[in-house]
């Protein structure tokens, strides 16, 4: 299967986006299909043996809109493309608005003594000549309102009903209804009917959904705003070094292998390592991290991040759509394009709304007209319902938060990969935080090598040659900081035979043919080796907050490692945060017991889960899962040898993981919401739903605060949007005239049902504003 993402173009509100989704999902091959009407595209999934992206593109235009792919290999180029297309849209737009505006004017002066029934000598009589006022309609509904009669034809011809059709049949009917007393006045008043005209009801109309599209889009140009500044983050030229010179070339030239040159205050063009010269680089347009960070011959840099001090050559190990922002742009236009599941109740909604708001209108029509027998006032009515009534505001309520609220996720270094993890994470009530790398620096350094003839002198260096041979293979974090402290010795490496890791327990191989193995207490005594010799050792390293890493050679003891990971100067804050704001913190780790426990009190966590090996972590999340809160607020635990048992989805706890390993991919894969440290590995990445790319555990808290600061906006936005309609078809119907006398005027229903999507998408915006708040 493979993905893509489409721009769409055409679409006027839900209602369309449901067509192009199904227009779409009915072609052979597409296995999922999310149409994103504030977004304006649409992401696919599909099997390329069985379709391509032209038949997509087809259907679409079959269904009476255009679509084309993103350019993921060029976000600065899709970007000016955007611009363009906007800019356009909304000249158009501007230019329809003040002509329609100023001939509606005109209308509206001239209908004057006709809608209030007195004579103004100001007003020329001739301004409401209905021969006149019919040549001035004309235009402003067949020209500048073109779009709405297009599409309602459209969406005809596919048997479908959307917003356009409604604004079509509304104005249609002023117009037509005013033709009669245009050309037949006398035979209107023959029939006791009066020879009123309504062509400014359908002019106004128009000129006020113009208005409203406008604001609206000039509103959702605004909603991209983070994506656009990502992408301008993007330098536009390289300096490449070839056969000694420099050369200045266009970014997109850049090739994997080049060597490039980058001088003080320049943007790093693309993500490399560093191959000569030193400097420092700001990073914080990506990691959030504030001090710039020195790099060095073999330092990772990336790029669009900014070098401070010194000049250095680099080479390139990423290019285009690879490197580290484009791939963000790429995961925030994903997450944008997706739907959050508080949208199906609008997407529901308006599959069936406009079919049921056209029989209402109809109702309403024939039960004015049998009721009172006027002709004007069932028209007045039916206009009315069918103007009011629009969806987009439905529409407009989810996506336009979620852009909004994942563009301000990505300014603040936090990516969310889709609308449901943006949704999920505001009911977060558990939060379990891998140790190494998560709380702590993830840079674990040797302190202590104790041997069981005491303390490891220059003589004693075998020992250590042996251990950090096997090591050097395995991609823990602490057999790392063996092989580094074996550095730091000036111990020579030696070659290694058979190998093996066994996960949660240690690593083992032969060098030098001695049988070396490194790993817990619990490994050493299920091999049957004893420990007895260190076990005082072992316990003051715990004590101290150090994890023991145990040395046997040839089935023997051989030597005790005290290992220390600093903790991250912010990890006690955050989960002094995470507390205050209503959720429980766990630690989750596969280290011993007493240096979990060391640790978790340190940051102020009191549950821990300790010595868990990998292929455990994921039980440990399901059993937490399963646990659920009683009416009392007190935890039901399912029990303390993590036995499974099967809980209803609403009743069990929502729980985010936090981690950085490999080691941590199941359990992050099995949480409701898996938070991956940016610093940590791709596996672990991939399988997150939000990742912090600067590491900071304070970004778990900003990204809760978003969530519920963005949840609460989509609530704001669906209630507006559900109380207009609700309450704004009734008043057009004319409920309140038995009792007030009230009618809603059509002008006055195109004002309303044009400025509640601008409402919506304004109050969208707020979320701009957001600032997380610091809980101390």
């Amino acid at each position: 299967m493979e993905n893509a993402i489409l721009k769409l173009r055409g679409m006027s509100c839900a209602s369309c986006a449901r067509s192009v989704e199904k227009a779409i999902s009915s072609v052979s091959g597409v296995d999922e299909c999310i149409v994103n009407f504030g977004a304006e595209q649409a992401t696919i999934e599909y099997d390329p043996e069985k379709t391509d992206l032209q038949v997509i593109q087809n259907a679409v235009a079959e269904a009476g809109y255009s679509a084309y792919p993103l350019q993921q290999q060029s976000p600065l180029a899709e970007d000016d493309v955007e611009k363009r297309v906007r800019s356009q849209e909304i000249r158009v737009l501007t230019r329809k608005v003040a002509i329609s505006g100023i001939l509606s004017a005109v209308l509206v002066i001239g209908s004057i003594p006709m809608m209030t029934g007195l004579h103004i000598p100001l007003i020329p009589t001739w301004l409401h000549n209905p021969w006149l006022q019919l040549v001035v309609t004309s235009p402003i509904l067949f020209w500048c309102g073109a779009s709405f009669y297009v599409n309602a034809w459209k969406a005809l011809k596919r048997r479908a009903a959307t917003m356009d059709t409604l604004v079509a049949l509304g104005t249609t009917t002023a117009y037509v209804y005013s033709l009669f007393p245009t050309f037949f006045p006398n035979w209107l008043t023959a029939q006791g009917l009066s020879p009123d005209v309504y062509y400014e009801a359908a002019a106004v109309i128009i000129s006020l959904i113009l208005l409203g599209r406008l604001l609206e889009t000039r509103a959702k140009s605004q909603t991209g705003e983070a994506i656009r500044k990502l992408i301008g983050l993007q330098a536009k030229t390289a300096r490449l070094i070839r056969r000694g010179r420099e050369i200045d070339i266009p970014i997109e030239e850049v090739q994997v292998g080049d060597v490039l040159l980058v001088r003080p205050g320049e943007k790093i063009s693309v993500d490399g390592q560093v191959v000569e010269g030193t400097s420092t680089v700001d990073e914080a347009m990506i990691t959030g991290e504030s001090v710039p960070i020195k790099k060095q011959p073999g330092d990772e840099v990336i790029g669009s991040t900014i070098n401070k001090t010194g000049s250095f050559k680099f080479q390139a190990t990423r290019v285009g759509k690879d490197t580290v922002l484009a791939q963000i742009v790429q995961l925030v236009q994903q997450a944008q394009g997706s739907k959050a599941p508080i949208q199906r109740l609008a997407d529901q909604v308006t599959g069936w709304f406009v079919p049921v708001v056209i029989a209402i209108a109809l109702l309403t029509f024939i039960i004015w007209f049998n009721v009172t027998g006027n002709l004007s006032l069932a028209l007045i009515t039916t206009v009315g319902v069918l103007i009011i009534a629009c969806p987009c505001a439905l529409g407009l309520a989810t996506p336009t938060s979620v852009i909004v609220g994942t563009g301000k996720g990505a300014e603040n270094g936090i990516l969310i990969k889709s609308a449901e993890s943006l949704e999920l994470a505001h009911k977060i009530q558990t939060i379990v935080l891998d140790k190494t790398g998560t709380i702590t620096q993830g840079k674990p350094t040797v302190t202590d090598f104790i041997t069981v003839n005491g303390t490891a002198n220059s003589h004693e260096m075998k020992l250590l040659q042996l251990a950090a041979s096997v090591e050097r293979y395995s991609e823990h974090p602490l057999a790392d900081a063996v092989v580094r402290y074996a550095e730091s010795q000036e111990v020579q490496l030696a070659a290694v035979k058979d190998l093996e890791a066994i996960a949660g327990s240690g690593v083992q191989g032969i060098v030098c043919d001695h049988l070396v193995q490194l790993g817990t207490q619990r490994w050493m005594e299920e091999l049957s080796i004893p420990t007895q010799a260190l076990q005082q050792d072992k316990e003051r390293l715990e004590y101290l907050g150090k994890t023991a890493v145990w040395i046997a050679v040839d089935g023997q003891m051989q030597g005790l490692m005290g290992i220390s990971d600093a903790i991250k100067p912010t990890s006690g804050q955050a989960v002094k945060a995470l507390q205050k704001l209503g959720l429980e913190v766990v630690m989750l780790t596969g280290d011993n017991r007493r240096t979990a426990e060391s640790i978790a009190r340190e940051v102020g966590i009191n549950r821990v889960f300790a010595e868990v090996r990998p292929d455990r972590k994921a039980a440990v999340i399901q059993s937490l899962q399963a646990e659920r809160r009683g009416r009392g607020g007190e935890r039901k635990r399912a029990g303390k040898d993590l036995q499974l048992f099967p809980v209803p989805p609403q009743s069990r706890s929502i729980v985010a993981m936090v981690g950085d390993g490999i080691n941590d991919a199941p359990a992050l894969a099995q949480a409701d919401v898996g938070i991956a440290i940016g610093t940590g590995t791709d596996v672990a990445i991939a399988a997150s739903d939000i990742t912090l790319i600067s590491g900071d555990l304070l970004s778990i808290v900003t990204a809760i605060q978003l969530s519920r600061a963005t949840i609460n906006n989509i609530r704001q936005n669906l209630f507006f949007a559900f109380i207009y309609n609700v309450a704004g078809i009734p008043i057009a119907a004319g409920i309140l005239f038995p009792i007030f006398g009230w009618l809603l005027n059509p002008i006055v229903a195109g004002a309303a049902m044009a400025f509640s999507s601008v409402s919506v998408v304004t109050n969208a915006l707020r979320l701009r504003n957001f600032r997380a708040k610091l809980i101390v």
